[in-house]
């Protein structure tokens, strides 16, 4: 299947389409990779360089592959870090004209604003407008506990809470919500981690064991992966448990190797064959 990836790319490293192109190659789709930054790093060394694209220059690529008649072929749209405020409307306009050319289409957004630990690390304009603009045309978003809790105005702190959070975001739009780290009291000495989907027919949780570090691109590979094996499937309950097989087992070899940057293409045999470790509980 085809997927048109919007967000940002690194020259040295994996995150954004650096980290999500790859994995969805490996479990067999074709990826049609617009940047909507081109950095010589992620950000969170610091300091690195390179340009944030105007919204008219990511317009302009996605206009030339409309030219090329592929938006009939596009089967998912999927977006992480934009970069600018002035993406979205680019956003949500190729979304509208992908599905037009094809009503099957889904939209898979990551809404990437930060975390609980070190609040948002995104322009002020941004939050809101995902808010506002983009989660309500998305089909799929992946939102950590953090971003949950900004996108639906409530206070994300348990199960409890995450799932009518959950709920609150899916009257928003999207009908799948993929929580990618689910934080809760009753689990806070075990050292696991969890993530969560909800769809109209159930909602699904997943545990692993907690790594005592933390990477970027790891929510990139994530989402890519889900939206993936979501294609491949229609079944978020599998798209959960072989996402996080290979997800933790990436994380696991990156710790192991004592990496800062994912061991992403050393991890290729666990995106391709999954190790399904994990078991999926119907909640």
């Amino acid at each position: 299947m085809n997927i048109l990836s919007i967000q940002s790319a690194v020259a040295y490293g994996h995150v954004g389409n650096s980290a999500a192109v790859f994995p969805l190659q490996r479990i067999g789709h074709e990826v049609w990779p617009v940047h909507t930054v081109n950095f010589s790093n992620h950000t969170g060394y610091g300091a690195w360089k390179g340009p944030v694209l105007p919204a008219d220059d990511v317009a302009a690529v996605i206009a030339g592959v409309e030219e090329r008649g592929a938006f009939p072929l596009v089967d998912a749209i999927l977006t992480g870090y934009q970069g600018a405020p002035t993406i979205a409307d680019v956003i949500i306009d190729t979304v509208a004209r992908v599905k037009e050319a094809n009503p099957k289409a889904i939209y898979a957004c990551d809404p990437v604003m930060g975390n609980a630990k070190s609040g948002c690390h995104v322009a002020d304009e941004i939050p809101p407008m995902l808010r506002s603009k983009v989660v309500p045309v998305a089909d799929i978003i992946f939102p950590n506990q953090f971003e949950l809790g900004y996108l639906t105005e409530r206070d994300v702190t348990d199960l409890d809470s995450t799932l009518a959070a959950v709920e609150a975001a899916r009257d928003m739009g999207p009908e799948t919500v993929v929580v990618t780290s689910v934080e809760r009291p009753e689990t806070a000495e075990l050292d696991v981690m969890e993530m969560l989907v909800a769809n109209s027919e159930g909602t699904w949780m997943v545990q692993t064991p907690r790594l005592p570090m933390k990477r970027n691109g790891s929510g990139d590979v994530t989402a890519a992966l889900f939206t993936g094996h979501l294609l491949n499937s229609a079944d978020p309950a599998d798209a959960l448990a072989k996402t996080a097989s290979s997800v933790y087992d990436m994380l696991r070899l990156t710790f192991e190797a004592d990496s800062r940057e994912l061991k992403l293409v050393e991890s290729q045999e666990f995106f391709a064959h999954p190790a399904m470790q994990f078991g999926v509980e119907k909640l």
